[in-house]
């Protein structure tokens, strides 16, 4: 009777994450709950079936209260998903236990049973709102523009895909980042009114340097999400090799893909460009600037990094970094420019430090030995080394 009793019409991956969410949710009591749903609650996550028999057979008098208490608790909208179905599916609980030692509780069970479906259409339309362009997201540093996708529908246009790689090839990360786009995705704005002006992708796509972006006759070179057309984009089968050499010709970058390893671009077991094997074969030779004046300034230092789990300490190169991208793009917003940064795997995977461009548009931090393979007791000479935050003191 206790049983967690989500509908088994849900999808079985949607229901495998509810579940999920159910089981680890805290106890949902607070301060004003009631003794009996407090108690209630406590029983049903620890699965004390008889002490629940025994609450619900003495309490049928207060028992209609307290499901409605859960169904009007249950529908706020600030709550999250895994805390909403835990308290309707508690309050589902509550109504079969009322409705089979007192009886009356089937108008409970049918408006709780609503609920949930309710609940899980909603969640299974945004999984699948989510889960849309995932396609044409798979390749490292695609991604879909649709901040403004109902106006484009009205126009009878699909999201442009911005495939990041290829633009990479052409373009160090530093000729757009920071002074055309701040390199944080959605913080930018884009807009057509924008582009059109020179500015964002108008900087290039000014019909001289690259297509305009007005041209009549053009908008499908870039609106493609969803379509055929974008699998060039996104399919490493499907690469416009030829193409990509003539824009590079064009702009004064370089693209050789007869030096490709293998005839294909490498990558790792993550799916990840492996950019640094394209560099080394000099497959490829980005501009630096759009500025003919630019003079490139490249840190050239090390920083030893000493792991604290079993993994290799990690050396790391600002030569490397800053032969892509400007020493503004991480300093002082990313790292402070001091040694005592507080760096660390769990701060990577929310996007921080490392992880505000490993994961997305270059390799993963999950590629552990990419990173962590300089030896432990190993003195790396001249490398400066990272002492981190120190300790604050115990009062």
């Amino acid at each position: 009777m206790m049983r967690i009793r989500i509908l088994r019409s849900a999808a079985p991956t949607l229901l495998a994450s509810l579940l999920l969410l159910l089981l680890t949710i805290p106890t949902l009591c607070s301060a004003e709950d009631t003794a009996f749903r407090i108690e209630f609650i406590t029983n049903y996550k620890t699965f004390q079936f008889k002490a629940q028999e025994e609450l619900i057979k003495k309490s049928g008098d207060v028992m209609p209260d307290e499901i409605y208490g859960l169904i009007i608790d249950a529908m706020d909208p600030e709550l999250t998903l895994g805390k909403r179905m835990f308290l309707l599916d508690a309050a589902s609980a509550m109504a079969y236990g009322y409705d089979h030692y007192h009886g009356g509780g089937k108008k409970f069970i049918r408006k709780i049973d609503k609920l949930i479906k309710a609940e899980i259409k909603k969640e299974k339309e945004r999984t699948a709102e989510l889960m849309k362009w995932n396609k044409e997201e798979r390749f490292l540093g695609n991604f879909v523009m649709k901040t403004h996708e109902k106006e484009m529908e009205a126009a009878g246009l699909a999201p442009v895909v911005y495939p990041h790689w290829v633009h990479r090839i052409w373009y160090e990360c530093s000729v757009c980042h920071q002074d055309i786009f701040v390199m944080k995705r959605w913080q930018n704005e884009i807009t057509q009114d924008k582009i059109v002006a020179g500015k964002q992708c108008g900087v290039c796509h000014d019909g001289k340097t690259a297509f305009g972006a007005d041209e009549e006759g053009k908008c499908d070179r870039c609106h493609i999400a969803g379509k055929p057309e974008a699998a060039k984009l996104h399919d490493a089968d499907h690469i416009d090799h030829k193409n990509i050499a003539q824009v590079a010709t064009k702009v004064g970058a370089e693209w050789h893909p007869d030096k490709l390893p293998n005839g294909k671009i490498p990558v790792d077991k993550y799916g990840f460009i492996d950019w640094l094997t394209l560099k080394k074969e000099k497959v490829f030779n980005p501009i630096m600037s759009l500025d003919p004046n630019f003079k490139q300034k490249i840190r050239d230092n090390e920083i030893l990094f000493i792991s604290k789990s079993k993994l290799a300490n990690v050396l790391f190169s600002h030569n490397v970094h800053s032969s892509w991208i400007r020493c503004s793009s991480c300093h002082p917003a990313v790292f402070a420019e001091s040694l005592e940064n507080n760096v660390k795997m769990v701060r990577m995977s929310k996007g921080q430090n490392c992880g505000h461009c490993h994961g997305k548009v270059s390799f993963t931090f999950a590629a552990c030995t990419r990173c962590h393979s300089q030896e432990k007791g190993k003195e790396v000479e001249g490398a400066l080394l990272h002492i981190g935050q120190p300790k604050k003191e115990k009062k």
